[in-house]
């Protein structure tokens, strides 16, 4: 399994000479056919090619020679028999493979033989266990209601066909049925899995990109899932059959849809947690096609708040933050970013022979934007593409973001917000292609403007000086998606809106999918606005995002902008134990240690750094480093 890049073996000291020899100058074996010595070594690689065919067109990326060497370790049958097993080593141990803890996840998770991972020495657990309650309540009338006909796709868990209904509404309609084997739940969390995989496509309904769910059946040995027949294929064969060439425009097409479901369930409260090609269909074999979402056999419901930590997905579109256990709805942006990579330029982003390579090459390798046809592509496309695999969750654009910006980011011209509506605001987008061919495209609320008004709550009256500051720098684009978002929450007569408004909307959007996600909830975090109102000024300030500005070109220009604003407007003498209060430090956090640089020593206000700290808050990190 996981292969881990190292430097030759020194040899061994303590070693026999003819040990030494027989290393140095090792006896040639016969190879076979296909290059490797007794046919070893070549497992994983031979899965990986299953689970994930290479691309035809594909131009491996250049991280592909560090992170796919194998292991120079002789093979068992080269040592001699009677000799001693090597006990010295002049060189650290290789880092351990990051898909090792990854598979024990997984078999636990599914049982050992169906990890979708092949396990390292003796971590398989779980497997069969007994008294499995396999019962999920559905109806047992499957027979009765459907003749099944050709199967149509097959997974781990199970296959999926073509089915006729008999009766009902759908009577004599062709539907899909996915079929999930009870024989492959042999764990408690594989029929969790089952039963919220119902539970979420019960529970989202009513978008054009989603598969519409009709009914769930099962019987003694399988589960049933009826629902929309897709008869266009997945989205990578028609990446396969085009040779991986869309052009912008096409590949434009494809996002749009994409990022508006994705964007839907989120606002739900649910992540997909496996988007990817596989799991797109389009409708028809039409060209012009409408794309649908399907698959959420892995997805789980989600508070805005809310941190995940099981390791589910696939190699290649996995999230950096799901690697390391932590991770909310950024981690299917991340996904999209794959995907729009690959439609873009026709190859995968991060690349290696191995899981354990490819989970290496996600946390360590940056894509490659040099090799053709990137340096042909508009500058906007790659800088779309870039903020979509930022590796940092909280500077990626969010999936209502990347739908109001769509290869829109470079269009930097600096507007303050008491001039938005500008009739030169009007024009620059009226005239934008981007804007003139999909014109049609609504944005949708973003549940991560829920997430940032609430920190916005909870600051101190200096750092919401601050944040004001910094919303009086915003571009066109920017204040065009917070100009969206204030929309969408109704704003009264007098141009502001309350607690209710943003009620209101969340209602207007609901599914029953966000009352399991609980995010009706989430609003008592927001109750000080029961008692006043919020105008769009203000609005700017709470809803944007100091990490994902920091995460522009011109972040710099954006602070020193927004810090003499500030020095006009916010700043004031302040003592440390004042700030220390203003933030909520803890009575025993050394504050002098922590803050002493925040504040100039020539008049007692805030310097430039402590303004770019406050923005962003008193980290963790500082604290512990103080202490």
């Amino acid at each position: 399994m996981g292969i881990c890049a190292s430097k030759p073996p020194r040899p061994n000291p303590y070693a026999s000479r003819e040990e030494r020899e027989a290393l140095e100058n090792p006896t040639p074996s016969k190879t076979p056919a296909n290059g490797h010595a007794n046919g070893l070594g070549r497992k994983d690689d031979t899965d990986a090619g299953k689970k994930s065919p290479f691309f035809p067109f594909y131009s491996p990326s250049p991280a592909r020679y560090f992170l796919s060497k194998k292991s120079p370790a002789p093979s068992s049958a080269a040592a001699s028999a009677n000799a001693t097993p090597r006990r010295f080593f002049k060189r650290p141990f290789p880092p351990p493979s990051p898909a090792k803890h990854i598979k024990a996840l997984l078999a636990r998770r599914h049982g050992p033989n169906n990890a979708t991972a092949i396990l390292e020495g003796d971590e398989s657990e779980g497997g069969d266990v007994a008294g499995l309650d396999k019962s999920f309540g559905f109806s047992k009338q499957f027979t009765s209601r459907y003749e099944v006909g050709n199967e149509v796709g097959r997974g781990h868990f199970g296959y999926t066909c073509s089915a006729t209904s008999k009766k009902g509404h759908l009577k004599g309609q062709l539907v899909a049925v996915k079929v999930i084997l009870k024989s492959k739940m042999t764990t408690a969390i594989a029929i969790e899995d089952v039963r919220r995989e119902v539970k979420i496509l019960r529970a989202l309904a009513g978008h054009n990109n989603l598969v519409e769910f009709y009914e769930a059946f099962e019987d003694h040995e399988n589960v049933y899932i009826a629902m929309e027949l897709c008869e266009g294929g997945e989205l990578l064969d028609r990446i396969l059959s085009r040779g991986g060439k869309y052009s912008e425009d096409e590949a434009k097409a494809v996002m749009v849809q994409i990022l508006n479901v994705v964007a839907f369930f989120h606002l739900q409260g649910v992540v997909h947690r496996d988007l990817k090609p596989e799991n797109f269909l389009f409708t028809t074999k039409d060209e012009n096609s409408q794309l649908k979402a399907i698959d959420f056999g892995l997805s789980d419901f989600v508070r805005p708040d809310e941190k995940l930590n099981d390791i589910v997905g696939s190699a290649y579109y996995v999230a950096p933050e799901v690697l390391h256990r932590s991770y909310s709805t950024e981690a299917d942006v991340w996904s999209i970013g794959v995907i729009a990579y690959i439609l873009l330029c026709g190859s995968r982003p991060f690349w290696a022979r191995t899981e354990s390579g490819i989970f290496r090459a996600v946390l360590k390798a940056d894509p490659s934007f040099d090799e053709a046809p990137w340096p042909s592509l508009s500058t906007e496309a790659k800088d779309f593409v870039k903020r979509l695999l930022n590796k940092d969750p909280r500077k990626r654009m969010s999936a209502s973001q990347a739908l109001s910006e769509c290869f829109l980011s470079l269009k930097k011209v600096r507007i303050l917000v008491v001039s938005f509506f500008s009739t030169a605001y009007n024009l620059l987008f009226a005239g934008h292609p981007w804007i003139r061919n999909y014109n049609g495209v609504k944005v949708p609320l973003d549940i991560l403007i829920f997430r940032l008004m609430k920190a916005y709550m909870r600051s101190s009256s200096l750092r919401k000086a601050a944040l004001r500051a910094l919303s009086k720098t915003l571009s066109v684009d920017e204040l065009f998606y917070l100009k969206e978002q204030f929309s969408l929450l109704e704003p009264n007569k007098n141009g502001s809106i309350t607690l209710e408004n943003i009620r209101m909307a969340l209602m207007k959007n609901a599914t029953d999918a966000m009352k399991e996600s609980r995010i009706p909830d989430f609003l008592a975090s927001l109750h000080a606005l029961q008692y006043r109102r919020m105008d769009f000024e203000e609005f700017c300030a709470a809803a944007l995002s100091v990490y994902q500005l920091e995460a522009l070109d011109d972040w710099e220009q954006h602070a020193r902008c927004a810090y003499e604003i500030f020095e006009k407007d916010g700043n004031r003498a302040i003592v440390i134990e004042e700030l220390a209060s203003e933030l909520g430090l803890n009575p025993s956090v050394p504050v002098h240690a922590v803050l002493h640089d925040w504040i100039r020593h020539t008049d007692g206000k805030l310097s430039f750094l402590g303004f770019f700290k406050l923005l962003h808050g008193v980290s963790s990190r500082t604290l512990a480093k103080a202490q």
